[in-house]
């Protein structure tokens, strides 16, 4: 069983943070669309960040602030505008986004960090985003962490956020998450955010190793559709207010807050992919056997992404060819004669021989995850044995459906 159990309040679960997420009339819906994550002493900051080489604004003025400094306190996030490919002018907006922050939370604009989500080549909309400022920090609360996840939303459907505790040294510490993704979704760290909260007293060094491990067990684990954004941007905050004995090398204390933060980003994560665009059912890809596990992750992200693959899910066609022919083309060399694919409980390929299934049972198996309980009885297994390596890698992804079309078709228009 996991060391640590779920508890409520997201990102505000931690001691020593507040939330708020407001309407600020950046969005043309109307909805909620600037939120704002602060910690009322300065935190340990660590960010992954989008590898695209066309970057948003927000994400370069992160790379340099953590550069610079690894600590912060406050994160504000507008939603509507990415603020991508946008030229200096969008790199001056960011600027004065955050000495606006800054000054109306009177801290230091070296304590802030930014993320923008919405309509690439768009510029933040900074009149509305200056009128909201004051309202986003008026409404900080120690219970808001709802309304910061739904204001970071673009054509998501379901918020994503999840809390979880340990104990270190006989005190409590808690991780909290909010993220954002429903469509351009293959992080190389789509649009994807996310944010995590952390009253660990924990050295930056470690913080930032254990992000990224973290961040490549999880959203760089994932896949909508295949394509990366110009925003990925995953930042961990941790504020030291559990009062724990400051853990600064690695060992058992360490291991404990790593594997508990993998937990919150591998959740959030399986709540993007789940909530796909257009989706019907998440897919969960297992490989084993590889060499090791950066082999096995690259495989089962492959098959998660294969367009074939997710077509014959949304169809409900257990067409397992199309899983073996993603797993040669992952670029990840094995024994052919070794090949093992399962779907859920059906063995489908044994000692790369095909074997004879029920295939209108295994239809029945993907059929009952589609209408299955969210991230519970939604889920469609694969399970993938590669040869006798000690290599175990999962990935995420979700069925393509008519609907994907739909909503990307017309997106700005």
């Amino acid at each position: 069983m996991a060391d640590w159990q779920e508890i409520t309040g997201g990102i505000t679960a931690p001691r020593g943070y507040q939330a708020a997420g407001i309407t600020a009339g950046l969005k043309p819906s109307g909805l909620p669309d600037l939120a704002l994550i602060f910690s009322e002493v300065e935190a340990i900051a660590a960010g992954v960040f989008t590898t695209c080489q066309v970057k948003a604004a927000c994400v370069e003025y992160c790379r340099q602030r953590l550069q610079a400094k690894q600590s912060a306190r406050a994160i504000l996030c507008n939603a509507g505008q990415a603020n991508a490919a946008t030229g200096n002018q969008g790199w001056f907006d960011a600027l004065e986004s955050a000495l606006a922050i800054a000054q109306a939370l009177n801290i230091s604009s070296e304590s802030v960090l930014l993320a923008s989500t919405g309509v690439i080549g768009q510029r933040i909309k900074m009149d509305a985003l200056r009128s909201g400022i004051p309202k986003v920090v008026a409404a900080l609360s120690d219970t808001a962490s709802d309304a910061a996840a739904g204001a970071i939303i673009t054509t998501d459907l379901v918020t994503k956020s999840i809390a979880l505790e340990t104990t270190i040294s006989d005190r409590p510490v808690r991780i909290g998450g909010i993220a954002k993704g429903s469509g351009m979704i293959h992080p190389n760290m789509a649009t994807m955010l996310a944010f995590v909260t952390c009253d660990a007293v924990v050295s930056p060094h470690l913080w930032q190793q254990m992000l990224a491990r973290a961040a490549d067990r999880s959203f760089n684990s994932i896949t909508v559709d295949g394509d990366t954004s110009t925003n990925d941007s995953l930042i961990a905050l941790a504020n030291g207010q559990s009062r724990t004995p400051a853990i600064i090398e690695w060992g058992a204390e360490a291991e404990k807050l790593e594997a508990m933060l993998t937990a919150v980003c591998q959740h959030l994560a399986k709540a993007i992919a789940r909530d796909g665009e257009g989706a019907t059912c998440l897919i969960e890809v297992e490989v084993t056997g590889a060499h090791d596990e950066i082999s096995a992750r690259q495989i089962a992200k492959t098959i998660a992404g294969s367009s074939l693959v997710k077509s014959a899910i949304f169809g409900r066609d257990p067409n397992w060819g199309r899983i073996a022919a993603a797993a040669g083309r992952a670029g990840v060399p094995f024994e052919q004669e070794n090949l093992q694919i399962k779907l859920g409980d059906f063995l489908m390929l044994e000692n790369g021989q095909p074997l004879t299934f029920d295939r209108a049972a295994a239809s029945a198996y993907l059929k009952k995850a589609s209408v299955g309980a969210y991230l519970q009885q939604d889920t469609v297994l694969i399970s993938v044995n590669v040869g006798n390596g000690y290599g175990v890698g999962k990935a995420w992804g979700c069925d393509l459906s008519y609907d994907y079309v739909k909503i990307n078709a017309e997106y700005t228009t």
